[in-house]
């Protein structure tokens, strides 16, 4: 069960190597022996869940059938009734965050003044580089290649910005984080791993990042990562983040809360901050051991991007000096996600899945192969 339709979703841990579920909602009304519950990762696709068709419920019946899956299992022991309250918490808590997520924003745009408007609508001509626009405007696999590179499977990286763009985006995220500071208003940070940066949706940037989607993230995901919802991205989650010893200074190890994810370098001068990749996992295998092929060293570049899929596993080494600033894309598909949910394999993409699914035809034509063996033995005797 996907609660990803929270707008709210950055609050919430993410998911990644060694950082356990991450994505649970504690029920505050429940006893407190069921405070410190938390939802399952993965469905328990054992159990037979109760129904609630009877009740006079606010959600669909059948959303809390399909939910109590994913409750851990201390809370399948207990009554319908308590069942029903500790999903309607979960259900209720989400609906108050995306409500309220739109009064947040509409507070910050009533009164922050940007310093920029430029930036707030697309200029393709300024803000990308030529190269870019090019096998934007041709729109085939060859043309986004010619201006790829590809070091690690799956990971692309490529000259997208210009450098006024990034720039004028870091005097805006200055100026924004001056806002703050002077009116004392309290901001959310992008995500819980990171503790300095903005949300650029929150401040009417929004607009911008949708187009950026649609019309040059998308075309480029829809060639590249198909079976991740590539040609299906539909919403965004678009933030700064910022490394320097006076600010975050590395990220740990983990994977995002996206289909595809955009990182682009905005500057400014700084030294270290590599990006590692690990190799792409679903779910059920994040923790695995990484194979030798899929270690990535990647280095920043002002102005060039990087494109890989959410689940690719990665984090960023210390940023050892200067003051390192980028631009995410966090790039979703519901319609991926719902499909998710009915799916077990994942080896069209999730390295691990791929190397069970190997070894399992191999084990098969190794079994085939003793059977007719054994079978031209007894035909001979």
């Amino acid at each position: 069960m996907s609660l990803d339709g929270s707008l709210d979703r950055r609050r919430e841990s993410q998911p990644g190597p060694g950082t356990g579920n991450g994505n649970g909602v504690v029920a505050p009304s429940l006893p407190l022996s069921y405070s410190n519950q938390r939802l399952r990762l993965n469905p328990n696709t054992d159990h037979n869940p109760d129904s609630y068709e009877d009740l006079q419920l606010e959600f669909s019946p059948l959303l809390f059938s399909s939910l109590e899956r994913y409750l851990p299992p201390t809370m399948l022991k207990v009554s319908r009734n308590d069942k029903v309250q500790y999903m309607k918490d979960i259900l209720g808590g989400i609906r108050l965050r995306e409500s309220g997520i739109g009064e947040y924003r509409q507070k910050i745009i009533s009164n922050y003044q940007p310093l920029h408007r430029e930036l707030y609508t697309m200029h393709a001509t300024t803000f990308f580089v030529p190269s870019f626009l090019k096998a934007i405007n041709e729109n085939s696999e060859e043309s986004f290649r010619s201006i790829m590179s590809e070091p690690s499977p799956g990971v692309y990286t490529f000259e997208m910005l210009q450098p006024r763009f990034c720039e004028l985006l870091l005097y805006e995220v200055e100026n924004f984080e001056k806002w703050v500071h002077e009116t004392k208003f309290r901001i959310m940070r992008p995500n819980t791993m990171n503790k300095f940066g903005a949300v650029l949706d929150d401040f009417g940037l929004e607009t911008m990042l949708d187009k950026m989607l649609d019309d040059f993230i998308r075309p480029i995901s829809r060639v590249f990562f198909p079976e991740v919802g590539g040609s299906t991205l539909d919403s965004h989650h678009g933030f700064v983040v910022e490394y320097g010893l006076d600010r975050d200074v590395e990220l740990g190890f983990h994977v995002d809360d996206s289909e595809v994810t955009l990182n682009v370098c905005l500057g400014k001068q700084f030294s270290g901050g590599e990006l590692f990749f690990r190799g792409v996992r679903c779910d059920k295998h994040v923790n695995t051991e990484t194979q030798q092929e899929e270690t990535l060293d990647y280095f920043h570049v002002p102005g060039h991007a990087v494109l890989h899929r959410g689940r690719h596993r990665h984090g960023a080494r210390a940023t050892t000096s200067g003051h390192r600033i980028n631009l995410l894309l966090w790039c979703r598909s519901s319609v991926f996600r719902e499909l998710k949910k009915y799916q077990k394999d994942f080896s069209s993409w999730c390295g691990e899945c791929q190397r069970e699914k190997k070894e399992r035809q191999r084990l098969s034509v190794a079994a085939t192969k003793m059977e007719l063996l054994k079978r031209e033995g007894e035909s001979a005797s």
